[in-house]
């Protein structure tokens, strides 16, 4: 009932309850979808979270050992390097000694190394297996003398002084070329030097002549013009052996095998390709491009199976590593290669 324009003090209470009921309501309806959208952000944002975290922890890492102009370079090149299944971490290093040392310390998964420098560590113990590889022309080692050198063939090497990477092809290949021109070894003097420091002691009439290998022979005939009086023809398998620790391959199967799958394709498509190897080699490098161009067509280097043809020739060249006393004991080479990649990637 209405009295001039007041409501009565009732109708006031039951308004004002109506009022408060409806407030609260609100609010709690409010505070409900609040908390709702709350809860699910953070369960959305929690288990964003974790898949992050757990896609990390199930990433594979490959710690691969390149040297200058190597295999990171060959996989770029040929466009091998994308969509990965892992993450690569390279580490660039001067020559395939410390790569193995890396290896035998755990520090490296994989990496890439001349057969006899590879047989010397293994004899040495390390865990160590390879896994796949590739096979260059040997006249690509060669002995080199200075343009001005008196020395015209091995037969001339008796007396001098030769140098060459202690372990490994250059050792190896003096050995080797000595034995064939009838020189004792007692006859020539070696001087245990890598490339770099080998080159420089050339040039400077320290030694006679240099044992070495690509593209180190190239870069010293074009621009040294330094001679090669003997090569590695008959005398050396010249196999680069991809290889991996034993642990990698317990723990990194799947990732090796890709990566050694893409490497053998990488490997192929350059020996189409050589013009554009050598200009992206040179381009990641800072070497003259001629220089690698010459290199990459001297070598023709293409990928190998680890089949029975392969390790009965390298055991070969083991054997004769070991009375070079080279080796420090005989190996048994199939022990030291992986087949089962070889095999796998035949399947």
């Amino acid at each position: 009932m209405l009295i001039g324009s007041h409501a009565c003090p009732g109708v006031r209470r039951f308004a004002g309850a109506l009022l408060a009921a409806a407030l609260t309501l609100a609010t709690t309806t409010l505070a409900t979808t609040t908390l709702a959208t709350t809860t699910l952000a953070t369960t959305t944002l929690a288990t964003t979270t974790l898949a992050a975290v757990a896609a990390r922890a199930e990433e594979v890492v490959l710690r691969v050992g390149d040297q200058k102009g190597g295999n990171r370079s060959l996989l770029e090149s040929a466009g091998s390097a994308k969509d990965l299944p892992y993450r690569i971490e390279w580490s660039e290093f001067p020559a395939a000694a410390p790569i193995l040392e890396a290896l035998n310390a755990g520090a490296l998964d994989v990496g890439y190394t001349g057969d006899l420098s590879f047989l010397t560590v293994v004899a040495a113990g390390a865990p160590i297996k390879a896994i796949g590889g590739t096979k260059s022309d040997p006249r690509t080692q060669a002995i080199l003398v200075r343009a001005d050198s008196p020395i015209r063939s091995a037969a001339d090497l008796k007396g001098k002084r030769l140098a060459g990477t202690r372990g490994g092809w250059g050792q190896f290949l003096i050995s080797a070329t000595l034995e064939k021109a009838g020189i004792a070894p007692s006859e020539a003097t070696f001087a245990p030097l890598n490339p770099v420091d080998a080159k420089v002691a050339l040039m400077a009439g320290s030694v006679d002549a240099w044992a070495v290998w690509e593209p180190y022979v190239s870069f010293a005939t074009l621009r040294d013009k330094a001679r090669p009086i003997a090569d590695g023809a008959g005398l050396t398998p010249t196999i680069t052996f991809i290889v991996a620790s034993d642990s990698a391959i317990a723990t990194k199967r799947a990732a090796l095998q890709d990566f050694l799958s893409r490497l053998d394709r990488a490997r192929l498509w350059s020996l189409d390709h050589l013009d554009a190897y050598a200009r992206n080699t040179a381009a990641l490098t800072r070497l003259p491009e001629d220089v690698l161009r010459a290199a990459y067509t001297a070598q023709r280097t293409r990928p190998i199976a680890l089949d029975d043809g392969v390790v009965t020739e390298v055991q070969e060249a083991s054997d004769r590593a070991t009375r070079y006393g080279i080796l420090s004991r005989t190996l048994d080479v199939g022990r030291a290669v992986d087949r089962s990649f070889t095999a796998a990637a035949s399947n």
